[in-house]
């Protein structure tokens, strides 16, 4: 059951490398929104709930974290979700929703590590 929770987590941390390295990519080139970044979103927001159930584990789950790492996801979702239309609807994302992509997704990758 370890090694399927090990493999839930690889799934969980890839979602957030698509998403933070396609936001990379795009912070050096047009600055917008892709479906790459929504698919790494998704990725991440499917995963990280597989993650929160207590299956097969010896330990207590940390759900305050778990809660704050879920809100955080929500945010970056409804930022890509509301850039996106904007971006369809204009030609372009504002700055400060792209900016804040990114800067979420970096911290909800802190949060994961570094509170323990």
């Amino acid at each position: 059951m370890e090694i399927l929770r090990h493999a839930v987590l690889l799934v969980h941390l890839t979602g957030f490398a698509v998403l933070f390295g396609a936001w990379v990519v795009e912070a050096f080139g047009q600055r917008r929104f892709t479906r790459l970044m929504t698919w790494g979103m998704v990725l991440a927001l499917v995963a990280g709930l597989a993650l929160a159930a207590p299956w097969g584990i010896s330990y207590e789950l940390n759900y305050t974290k778990l809660g704050v790492k879920f809100a955080v996801l929500i945010v970056i979702g409804a930022l890509l979700g509301i850039g996106t239309a904007r971006q369809r609807k204009t030609g372009s994302v504002p700055p400060v929703m792209f900016w804040l992509v990114g800067i979420l997704t970096f911290l909800n990758a802190a949060l994961a590590v570094l509170w323990r």
